[in-house]
């Protein structure tokens, strides 16, 4: 089977090739990648190369498929696997393995470490550790966008459950955060902030009385809001708040007052950004938890925490990288009741554009940048669509369609590229 992918040989070297794939081990399953959503992980690992952790030091030999957040459907099951999966099964991928003997220990992860399995590819050989860890999970949906976009959901997800509180005296740790608590997300209308807000909105089980969201740019906090509504908020008895720090004469004094001068239960951080996370220290409540959920790049970052309030105020931080398989599971449950991950996707490309956008990326307004790795296509921004449609009747069909739908992308879209791609 020949497979075309976008592999990584070092720093910012990424090559569009196409190869024989091995024929499959009867302990392992290849599969057909329909749609992966790129992430600023893999602008990490392209950028860094050897020295991300999660790459190889043989990747000039030994290239890796980029891509982390993919699904498709199975092609063909090995002997080993064909009680669980069939060929036609669609799935997603938890690509968190923490699998100790990978191409790099305990990090590996597909996307980041091997040579046949990542998103960005028209097939994939998926290897028998990620079905030994339970980390090839079946998607029922319909579509293949969302099971793309519950990695990075599952990203929020458990960065929600890592998040932790005391009983003073007791020393015993309550994990999760405060259920009818106040919580802050900073820098928080970026792709992962809107998973977030999303996430928080559609909880069963848990959710704060108050969630007030920042940022410095007017235009996505309009954005945020007219797609998670402060009405919908309400009635998920939540009173929710979209707040311009950048309008603010003294955000930390200001961000408090909303709280009554009490502070925020549960802060969340969507930017590495010194400012902020000094900011999210200081409007910390009693007990009050930070959670640095952004990845910095620069090894070295570091920002000042106040330890005279981690002292009398029990103030503490949290972090996490990737979800757990637990994480994609509800991920997948909850979009299954009715959460829609579309809000997060503001472009749309084929595999011919995942060079240029990876290697790019934070340098690309907007949201999630979705890829369809059977098709052709620049990497375009859904509001373009109806421009495009001038001259184009498969963009104007795609403008049509996504405006009627609050000018989201939908399965209905999805369907209509996949039938029509030939055509743009």
């Amino acid at each position: 089977m020949k497979t075309k992918a976008i592999r990584l040989y070092g720093k910012k070297d990424l090559r569009m090739e196409e190869f024989e794939l091995p024929k499959i081990k009867d302990n392992e399953i290849l599969a057909k990648v329909v749609s992966d959503s790129l992430c600023m992980s893999s602008y990490k690992a392209s950028s860094q190369g050897t020295d991300h952790k999660r790459v190889p030091n043989d990747v000039a030999e030994n290239p890796i498929i980029i891509g982390h957040e993919f699904a498709g459907e199975l092609v063909e099951v090995g002997s080993k696997w064909a009680k669980q999966f069939k060929a036609g099964d669609k799935f997603s991928i938890q690509p968190a393995l923490n699998y100790e003997n990978g191409p790099v220990g305990i990090l590996s992860a597909p996307g980041y470490s091997y040579q046949f399995i990542g998103g960005d590819a028209t097939y994939v050989i998926i290897p028998n550790e990620v079905m030994e860890r339970n980390c090839l999970l079946a998607y029922h949906g319909e579509g293949f966008y969302p099971a793309s976009l519950a990695e990075p959901l599952s990203c929020v997800i458990g960065a929600m459950h890592a998040n932790y509180h005391i009983t003073p005296g007791s020393y015993m740790h309550k994990m999760e955060i405060v259920d009818r608590g106040k919580m802050a997300i900073l820098a928080g209308v970026g792709p992962m902030g809107l998973a977030a807000i999303n996430y928080v909105l559609h909880r069963e089980d848990r959710r704060p009385s108050l969630c007030v969201v920042t940022d410095v740019d007017q235009t996505r906090l309009d954005r945020a809001a007219s797609l998670y509504t402060i009405e919908y908020a309400a009635s998920r008895g939540i009173e929710l708040l979209y707040v311009n720090t950048a309008t603010m004469q003294n955000p930390i004094e200001e961000l408090k007052a909303i709280t009554s001068g009490i502070g925020f239960n549960d802060v969340f951080v969507f930017a590495p950004v010194k400012t902020v996370v000094e900011q999210a220290d200081a409007i910390l409540a009693f007990d009050g938890c930070l959670n640095f959920f952004a990845g910095p790049s620069d090894p070295k970052f570091s920002a000042m925490f106040n330890f005279y309030n981690v002292h009398y105020s029990y103030t503490h931080v949290a972090g996490t990288s990737g979800g757990n398989n637990d994480d994609m599971i509800e991920a997948l449950k909850i979009m299954a009741n009715g959460l829609d991950p579309a809000g997060l996707v503001t472009h749309i490309g084929g595999l011919n554009a995942v060079i240029e956008a990876t290697n790019h990326l934070p340098e690309i307004p907007g949201g999630k940048k979705l890829i369809y790795t059977h098709i052709e296509m620049p990497l375009t921004p859904i509001a373009d669509f109806a421009e495009l449609g001038a001259t184009n009747p498969v963009y104007k069909q795609l403008a049509a369609i996504c405006n009627k739908n609050n000018g989201l992308w939908s399965v209905e879209a999805e369907s209509y590229l996949l039938s029509n791609a030939d055509n743009l």
